[in-house]
């Protein structure tokens, strides 16, 4: 436990700020900043100057150029504006808290408004309001408590808001570490509230194949071309690709409830479409698949890999054309190891009340913008977050816990607080 302390009074008054938390939820979860199309990152930079500046943080914005991340499709339009908003206490060294901004669709399914904080059940419920809008709201709460305690703080805390993590061809944490806008060691809040150690993840790459063929009436097809039937030997094809790929095990630990089952390859047949009624052939037939792709994999070999198998299974193809776009593409995170970590596992500990030996490596097959930063040159990235099992992310009625929202500030506190110690909490 703590002693009688600037920090101890700083922590406990996280739990009296329960207002200003909600509010400042509540405002951020009513600025729709879904991906696709994401033309909502100007107006949340505007909220967040605003929320951001009676604590003293300066302000910059950085748009990422369109010819960058417009997708062939188009499905993202709008400024991608990221703002990095730096608080300077005089430190030696720089903090870099990054979140992401956007979030998915609302979808369907909602008993609650999505755009919209409802506390209900115990809950905070909201499109965002795990990941990860309430981790931003978490990591004002710590610097209000710094700031109204006198708190001298080891680290310069600089916020990262950043685009187009859920989808989209450049994150903007992307452009910003390869443009070099930021020094220092970065946390990301895109984790969970769980005692683990990062180890890494996988890439991933979202594909569309467009198929075109010649519409005619389905009772007068002498002339047709049916391009969903043309796409059929891809299919096939794909899904024995499928059955190959997902052989290849990574040495990356696995987590805790694949039961030691190693983390594996993947590639998904994720959307088709194609046809509109019964009396026409289709002219044109879509396919989107995802490959998931392990830090031990090149990327150029999974593409020539993926990029023949589309060849050779539509050589001889009546279709009039075979088009493939790279929509999406987060490159994998190696082993983010570092001399932070000892610390940043004892802030958890403090927040979160985990024990030192409940911590443990493991890594994932789903993908983070974090794999460009380390591209950049930047090797050691910290995580930690507010996602659950069970908290609904990128479902209907997604939710978190002012606890968690609490616990999740008391460790950012902790962490960037000068008085505390690695050895204090556990």
């Amino acid at each position: 436990m703590l002693q009688n302390s600037r920090l101890n009074s700083a922590l406990e008054s996280i739990a009296d700020d329960t207002a200003q938390i909600t509010d400042d939820m509540q405002r951020m979860l009513a600025v729709d900043t879904c991906f696709p199309p994401g033309n909502g990152y100007a107006q949340f930079a505007d909220l967040m100057t605003q929320l951001l500046t009676p604590m003293s943080f300066s302000f910059e914005r950085v748009s990422v150029p369109e010819d960058l991340w417009q997708a062939p499709d188009g499905s993202a339009y709008g400024e991608r504006v990221n703002l990095l908003a730096t608080l300077n206490c005089g430190a030696a060294e720089n903090c870099n808290l990054y979140f992401h901004t956007d979030t998915v669709p609302a979808g369907d399914g909602w008993r609650f408004p999505p755009l919209a904080l409802t506390v209900a059940e115990g809950k905070l419920f909201g499109r965002g309001a795990a990941d990860m809008k309430g981790t931003i709201v978490a990591a004002m709460a710590a610097i209000r408590a710094a700031q109204a305690c006198n708190l001298p703080l080891r680290f310069n805390p600089v916020f990262l808001l950043c685009t187009d993590e859920e989808g989209g061809l450049y994150p903007g944490i992307r452009y910003l570490a390869e443009q070099q806008r930021f020094a220092g060691h970065l946390l990301s809040f895109n984790g969970g509230a769980v005692p683990r150690i990062w180890a890494g993840c996988f890439g991933s790459i979202d594909l569309k194949i467009i198929i075109t063929g010649r519409s005619a009436h389905s009772g007068d097809p002498l002339h047709g071309i049916n391009a969903i039937e043309a796409a059929l030997p891809l299919m096939n094809a794909l899904y024995q690709l499928k059955g190959e790929v997902e052989q290849r095990a990574s040495a990356m630990p696995a987590p805790p409830h694949y039961q030691g089952k190693p983390l594996t390859s993947l590639l998904t047949l994720a959307a088709a479409q194609g046809g509109s009624k019964g009396s026409t052939i289709p002219e044109r037939f879509e396919l989107l698949i995802n490959r998931r792709y392990a830090p031990e994999e090149a990327f150029d070999d999974v593409w020539q890999e993926l990029t023949h198998c589309i060849h050779q299974a539509m050589q001889g193809s009546p279709a009039l054309d075979v088009s493939v776009q790279m929509i999406g593409h987060l490159a994998p995170v190696a082993n983010p190891d570092g001399p932070h970590w000892p610390r940043w596992q004892a802030a958890l500990s403090q927040g979160f009340g985990f024990k030192a030996e409940a911590f443990k490596p493991w890594g994932s097959s789903t993908s983070s913008d974090m794999g460009w930063v380390q591209q950049a040159g930047m090797q050691e990235i910290l995580l930690g977050g507010l996602a659950r099992p069970d908290n609904r992310i990128h479902a209907a009625d997604e939710y978190t816990t002012m606890a968690d929202v609490i616990a999740l500030s008391q460790s950012i506190l902790a962490y960037l607080a000068d008085e505390f110690q690695p050895t204090q909490g556990i």
